[in-house]
């Protein structure tokens, strides 16, 4: 609230009591007298503004307290009594309050504040000197347009080139207009509006020093294509194409270039090869969204990635490549000299190789396969049995269920059987067998050694010790406990002696049987084969640490599909989708040397067709040593492992309670593939007396 509006206000309710008290208490005193006087002041200056041409309306305004304060002092003069009086007087005094008449009429008149002095009009600064440069008519051209339109960002153009066969397209190089000034607040769309184009064919790009000429902040190069811009939004190149698309900010790999587009007919596929603009950037790929950038299917198993440093390679079939069938044969499978053998092929048609031994290491190796039921596990298991039977190694294969094609590998191996006591039993061999060999005397020099893969020398062969189900043996209620103790001890020494343990089972989790030091040491001395384990999270859980990141881990469907038409179009015809699925049985993940992952197409071994097996097997069947069978058969680990276990009792011998068995008798299938049993031998003992006996036969 003004000033103003509070004295006046303050004035009508001081005037107002006076009003009503001065025509009843003194008619003719002086202050009834000054009222009066007042009123016909109000009255006079209210009639002579009726005459005014201009002004009127405000002067009556202001004039009018004091002639209404008249019309009030008449009306009390009239009125007999006080009560007439005072509530004219209080309601003059109001609507004085709200209306305000001389404070809304009141003109407010300030000194004018002086005019500063006027300035002479400065010189222009920095301006291109107005002389004759050498410029050529398209140069002079651009220099007009720039000029009209202000020099946006305060600069100058320096030159001007037209692209040849063009019209319009050109670079500029243009400067800041003061030395010394970086050039600020130049943008694509001050340059288009200037020339006349579409920002979207505007670049702007730094200038880099060159010898006869700056560069740096206050220079830059400014690219205008409107023709390539059309031309390239209409029919662009692979490279544009990947550039607009692809190598964008959020692109399927931004910041990436094309190198080059190959295309081979033999395999049926398309490769782009592509690399980061920074060579020290990591490729950042969206498989799908760069699909999208090439306008082809993502999710019908026809593209895939491969990584290496800054580069990486996208190839693209015409068909599932891992889709096709590649058959085992004894040439594939037959070891090198490094141990090495093709166990498949992967999705770019490299033959991928395993090892029955480290040559690197001079040293066995363990395995580990994983995958859920048909994933292809038994497949593998004859591919590397045949491998390792041709290298000339001891073969043994346990499994927790009888299975057909284990009992048809029995055949070619040379001990195989089906039971959880059964595979109890073939690693308190093999554990033992370990300390066996590790007495044994070499020829040459009568003394022990640790295993030498290739070395003649050796008095013992390759072994290698396959658990099928080993997960499922582990949870056993009578002999679980003792199998996952054998096979850690067995996993931790066994390698030295030339015994290779191989694991397979559905669960890669630690508490389902696999301990950390039996995963640890299979990641570390093999090449661990993860076929299909029904999700992508329990597929990295399997593959853990053995690559560089599990992430980056490919994916295996549960059946491979090439895409056919449109899902909409039949979705709104009604239409159903084709059925062409094929089972990615035998697809598995092999990690290779460095941690990186790849899919492979593992060798298939026809078990439908008869002999079709024996013939990637050798002609004869590989058997332990004569020794180390004598050895087992002292400790009474040899003969017919299907034999029941003793019942448990309440009696314990010198080395503590004797274990429960499970009374099975053994099958004859499996009979008939084992040597012949050895005469009846004392009752079985749990893996505390069989490695205090090993020690006490080994020690002498």
């Amino acid at each position: 609230m003004s000033r103003l509006v509070t004295l006046e206000r303050l004035a009508y309710a001081a005037a107002a009591p006076v009003l009503a008290a001065a025509p009843n208490t003194a008619p003719n005193g002086v202050t009834h007298s000054v009222l009066v006087l007042a009123g016909v002041a109000g009255a006079a200056g209210t009639w002579r503004a009726v005459d005014r041409a201009e002004g009127a309306g405000r002067a009556i305004v202001r004039w009018s307290p004091l002639s209404t304060a008249l019309a009030v002092d008449v009306a009390a003069l009239l009125t007999p009594g006080w009560g007439w009086d005072a509530l004219i007087a209080t309601g003059w005094a109001a609507i004085g309050a709200v209306v305000l008449p001389l404070t809304r009429t009141t003109r407010r008149r300030r000194p004018a504040l002086a005019a500063p002095p006027l300035r002479p009009p400065a010189p222009p600064v920095g301006e291109a000197p107005a002389v004759d440069d050498g410029a050529d008519p398209f140069t002079r051209g651009i220099r007009t347009l720039w000029e009209t339109a202000g020099n946006p960002a305060r600069t100058h153009v320096v030159g001007a080139r037209r692209h040849d066969g063009t019209t319009y397209d050109a670079s500029l190089l243009v400067r800041a207009s003061e030395p010394g000034r970086p050039i600020t607040g130049l943008t694509e769309a001050g340059v288009a509006a200037a020339l006349g184009v579409h920002e979207r064919d505007v670049t702007l790009a730094e200038v880099p020093h060159q010898n006869g000429r700056h560069g740096g902040p206050g220079w830059r190069e400014i690219h205008v294509t409107p023709e390539a811009g059309a031309r390239r939004r209409a029919a662009p190149t692979d490279t544009e194409r990947w550039v607009d698309r692809i190598g964008r900010a959020g692109g399927g790999a931004p910041g990436s270039v094309l190198k080059e587009i190959r295309r081979d007919e033999k395999r049926r596929v398309t490769l782009y090869r592509a690399e980061m603009a920074d060579a020290v950037d990591e490729p950042r790929v969206d498989l799908a969204r760069l699909c999208r950038g090439l306008e082809i299917p993502h999710d019908d198993s026809r593209v895939f990635l491969l990584k290496e440093d800054h580069r990486f390679l996208v190839s693209v079939f015409d068909e599932p490549p891992l889709s096709k069938i590649f058959p085992a044969t004894r040439e594939l499978l037959t070891p090198d000299e490094r141990g090495m053998f093709v166990c498949g092929y992967s999705y770019t048609g490299q033959p991928v190789r395993n090892f029955v031994w480290q040559a690197d290491k001079n040293a066995a190796c363990h395995g580990l396969i994983l995958g859920v039921t048909r994933s292809g596990k038994t497949q593998y298991f004859a591919i590397a049995m045949a491998a390792q039977s041709l290298a000339g190694g001891v073969v043994w294969l346990a499994s927790a269920k009888r299975d057909e094609k284990t009992d048809t590998l029995a055949e070619h191996i040379d001990r195989q059987g089906n039971s959880v006591l059964w595979m109890l039993r073939m690693l308190r061999a093999a554990v033992a067998l370990c300390e066996i060999r590790a007495s044994m005397p070499w020829e040459h020099d009568g003394k022990p050694h640790d295993f030498k893969p290739g070395d003649p020398r050796c008095p013992y062969k390759l072994m290698s010790v396959y658990a099928d189900e080993y997960v499922a043996a582990t949870r056993d209620a009578t002999y679980g406990q003792e199998i996952q103790a054998l096979g850690d001890a067995l996993v931790l020494t066994g390698l030295k002696y030339g015994v290779g343990l191989y694991v397979a089972g559905q669960n890669p989790w630690v508490d389902g049987g696999f301990s950390t030091e039996l995963k640890d040491n299979m990641r570390m001395n093999s090449r661990p084969l993860i076929f299909n384990m029904g999700s992508n999270g329990a597929t990295r859980k399997a593959i853990g640490d053995a690559m560089t990141d599990a992430h980056d881990a490919p994916t295996i469907p549960a059946r491979y599909a090439v895409t056919e038409g449109s899902v909409l179009d039949r979705a709104m015809t009604g239409e159903a989708d084709p059925e062409n699925g094929v089972g990615t049985g035998g697809v598995a993940i092999v990690v290779l040397d460095g941690g990186r992952a790849t899919l492979v197409r593992t060798l298939l071994a026809d078990f439908n067709t008869p002999g079709a097996v024996a013939e990637i097997f050798p002609d004869a069947v590989n058997h332990l040593t004569a020794h180390e069978i004598t050895s087992l058969e002292q400790l009474d680990l040899w003969g017919d492992w299907y034999r029941p276990e003793p019942v448990e009792t309440d009696d314990e011998d010198e080395h503590g309670p004797r274990p429960r068995g499970k009374k099975k008798q053994p099958t004859p299938a499996a009979a008939a593939h084992v040597p012949p049993p050895t005469p009846p031998a004392p009752p079985a003992r749990s893996s505390r007396d069989v490695l205090a006996a090993i020690r006490e036969h080994t020690t002498v």
